[in-house]
């Protein structure tokens, strides 16, 4: 292979530098915009009449010792903005049909039973740390959609994000119409999470995190 010339080898190493010099320049915000939660559907079945227990717990009601049916799971994450850091005070409401694929609502009147010991809404509010924890229950096939849990965060000064996450490895989700109706698949990817077993927790079988960023 031919020698490069020098004067080639200096004028890389110039412009090499030059972009190194000019990336450190630009605004943080700008090198490390993390990508956007995508946006989804609210659904027809946002709780109508929501309970009375309205707490992160989704498999207990108070009052009640009987759990829900299902694979219990520690749903986490963190709200954070594009530049990664923490969002504190945003409020998370998840909700998602029972072991049973019954909605907490009037209009779902499908022929199954509901599973009384659900609560099937919940909410939690962030702190300086940005995270937010339920526990629910891994969720199932609901007629026509994949399994999927609807989010909604709301935090101060920023406009209300609605999205929905998936269990990654179902069948149902090459199918989905509204999980492949995100165009870009690394945002897809991102509603995308995996249920692993959670050994050692007491409270759950399951565990599942999924990161929300905020525009």
């Amino acid at each position: 292979m031919p020698a490069i010339p020098r004067a080639l080898v200096r004028r890389r190493l110039i412009v090499g530098i030059a972009s190194s010099a000019a990336l450190a320049a630009l605004p943080k915000s700008l090198l490390a915009a993390l990508l956007p939660t995508p946006r989804q559907s609210l659904g027809p079945f946002y709780p109508d009449t929501p309970p009375l227990d309205r707490d992160n717990d989704l498999v207990q009601i108070a009052g009640r010792e009987e759990l829900a049916k299902g694979e219990i799971t520690d749903l986490s994450g963190r709200v954070v903005d594009q530049d990664g850091q923490p969002v504190a005070g945003a409020l998370v409401e998840i909700w998602q049909c029972d072991a049973n694929g019954r909605y907490l609502h009037s209009r779902d009147t499908r022929a199954v039973p509901r599973d009384p010991n659900f609560q099937g809404y919940g909410r939690y509010t962030t702190g300086a740390d940005g995270r937010y924890r339920f526990r629910t229950i891994k969720p199932v096939p609901y007629p026509g959609r994949a399994p999927h849990i609807h989010f909604a965060v709301s935090a101060p000064g920023r406009e209300p994000l609605v999205t929905q996450m998936y269990v990654r490895g179902a069948p149902e989700n090459t199918r989905d119409w509204l999980l492949n109706g995100v165009p870009d698949p690394a945002a897809r990817e991102a509603l995308i999470v995996a249920f692993q077993p959670a050994p050692g927790n007491p409270l759950a079988q399951l565990k599942a995190e999924l990161e929300i960023v905020l525009p």
